[in-house]
């Protein structure tokens, strides 16, 4: 069978680039100092194509004949698009070698962990002349196997918001399993609420496990309120995936549009009296209701406690 040599410098070269592209390498030293690297995607997709890369090295004093990777699935979850091997007739003393091996998902796989068999064998020649006999290894290669691949919506919103004032709205994308095009990201919020900036984005591409992230500030009635009112947002994502066809995922989260106590403080600093805002600068937390009378009360502990230091070191 014919086949390539390839020198050590050009396999660097060559494979240097796949671990943006693979997601797990398994290494393994064989008889003879013979150096295999198998590198696979540790997960996939029903229907999809996974590649199987495999290189060896000879780094031993003597040559190798007869080198061969045998690959099957355990329960035909994946079948080979062309070939299931990759045959050598003989790898000479510092040679190296590099293929791949294609694998087809099948529709009907069952989601979970499913595992290739490599079957990898070699006859050494000793002495560069006699060749012994073959020895062979058995490789368990594992891939997750999912049904469909998953576009994860994380929204972070203020448990509850008051009239008159705005609040943080911002919404996280992450395809978790493959790279996503033509994506667009809309809000859609109750009919008395308005946002300030947009509530629809636009990605040519999000790629995959990258996160997106889009914010917005939420306008809340003028209108006090005398009781809870409980306000959902839908957020709403189309997008193409790598097979070429439309997806649409969906999310509603909700937020609580209460009565304004007297006083509101918020996380970072800034207090509400009323209606009037008193902030070091322009308030990106959740708000949260304290009482007036538990506010006070912090701050004249703290005028105690400074009072009684101060006893103390005169």
């Amino acid at each position: 069978m014919k086949f390539t040599i390839i020198t050590p410098l050009l396999v660097m070269g060559v494979f240097i680039l796949l671990p943006n592209v693979y997601g797990e390498t398994i290494n393994q030293n064989m008889e003879g100092s013979m150096d295999v690297q198998i590198t696979h995607p540790d997960q996939s997709i029903v229907g999809r194509t996974v590649s199987i890369s495999i290189l060896i090295k000879n780094n031993g004093w003597e040559d190798k004949k007869d080198i061969s990777f045998i690959l099957t699935s355990q329960d035909n979850s994946m079948i080979p698009v062309s070939k299931n091997s990759i045959v050598i007739d003989k790898l000479f003393q510092g040679g190296s070698y590099g293929g791949n091996v294609d694998f087809k998902i099948s529709s009907d796989s069952n989601p979970g962990v499913h595992f290739l068999n490599v079957k990898y064998s070699q006859v050494l020649v000793s002495n560069n002349k006699d060749p012994q006999e073959p020895i062979f290894h058995d490789i368990a290669i594992p891939i997750i196997l999912k049904k469909e691949p998953r576009v994860m919506i994380h929204a972070n919103i203020p448990e509850a918001i008051f009239a008159s004032a705005e609040f943080p709205f911002i919404v996280e994308i992450v395809s978790e399993d493959i790279e996503i095009k033509n994506v667009n990201i809309e809000i859609v919020p109750p009919s008395d609420i308005q946002f300030r900036g947009e509530t629809s984005h636009s990605f040519s591409t999000i790629q995959k496990n990258s996160p997106v992230t889009v914010t917005s500030r939420i306008i809340s009635p003028i209108k006090e309120v005398n009781a809870e009112y409980k306000l959902p947002f839908e957020i709403k994502v189309t997008y193409t995936d790598d097979m070429g066809e439309e997806k649409r995922e969906s999310q509603i989260v909700s937020t609580v549009l209460r009565p304004r106590t007297f006083m509101e403080l918020t996380i970072d600093g800034g207090i509400w009296v009323g209606n009037f805002f008193i902030a070091p600068y322009i308030s990106i937390g959740t708000i949260i209701g304290i009482p007036a009378g538990a506010i006070i009360s912090l701050l004249i502990r703290k005028s105690q406690k400074s009072a009684k230091k101060t006893i103390k070191k005169k």
